[in-house]
């Protein structure tokens, strides 16, 4: 994993944890990372940072609608 080190002004009153989940959830949201690299980013279980995306305003699951309609018709084809 990459270290890199970010002067963030005390006023911001930010902590670690709480910036460490910023960076993960947008990088999460932007691609960048998957859910299990960001949660292990931020230092929480999957389902722990599954849970605290909602306070970052990021989506779980940010599939184009194109994309859940076929994996609609693709369950319903293979559906027991």
């Amino acid at each position: 994993m990459k270290t890199i080190t970010i002067n963030i002004p005390s006023s911001a009153d930010v902590d670690d944890r709480e910036a460490r989940m910023s960076l993960a959830s947008k990088l999460y949201e932007r691609g960048k990372l998957t859910l299990g690299q960001a949660a292990e980013m931020a230092g929480y279980s999957k389902k722990t940072f599954m849970e605290l995306l909602a306070d970052y305003n990021v989506a779980l699951i940010s599939h184009p609608p194109e994309e859940l309609e076929e994996d609609i018709r693709n369950a319903h084809r293979y559906s027991l």
